[in-house]
């Protein structure tokens, strides 16, 4: 299993670093990477929703003639991933990138796959969380890289 490719950074999981507000990522990007993706797909967007209180992410579903792919656009950071449906919360569930995710990475994405979402939450890639962040974590029961940068928790 690769590694992810980042230490997350203080705030990765919606959470507010001490005296520092977190980035915005432009839904503007993600909706058109998407569109033009679903293009590439020979496909066609289902569905957009932008960020609703308190996940950490927006989505789009693609219908492609493989099927449906739901992707996720990180609200803070440019990180995607590929979900087979629209759920609250994720775990392991990260699919690998589809051929049409490269859209994403020349829209300025990082396009993350399964594998590394799928990462215990342990370790250096999750070296650089707040304490506050760990207890979340704990609190909410996640496990994994993914499940920890696309949540939930309020």
């Amino acid at each position: 299993m690769p590694p992810p490719p980042f230490p997350l950074p203080p705030g990765a999981t919606g959470f507010f670093p001490p005296h520092a507000p977190l980035p915005e990522t432009d839904p503007r990007t993600f909706r058109t990477a998407l569109y033009t993706a679903a293009r590439a797909a020979r496909g066609r967007v289902d569905e957009v929703e932008d960020h609703v209180h308190p996940r950490t992410y927006r989505t789009g579903t693609v219908i492609h003639p493989a099927g449906r792919t739901v992707v996720l656009g990180h609200l803070h950071h440019p990180w995607i991933a590929f979900v087979p449906e629209r759920r609250d919360a994720y775990a392991d569930e990260f699919l690998s990138p589809p051929p049409w995710a490269d859209v994403f990475s020349a829209a300025g994405f990082l396009v993350l796959t399964g594998d590394q979402l799928s990462v215990p939450l342990a370790g250096e890639a999750s070296s650089g969380l707040t304490p506050f962040e760990w207890r979340q974590a704990v609190y909410h029961g996640t496990a994994t890289l993914g499940g920890a940068v696309f949540n939930t928790w309020d």
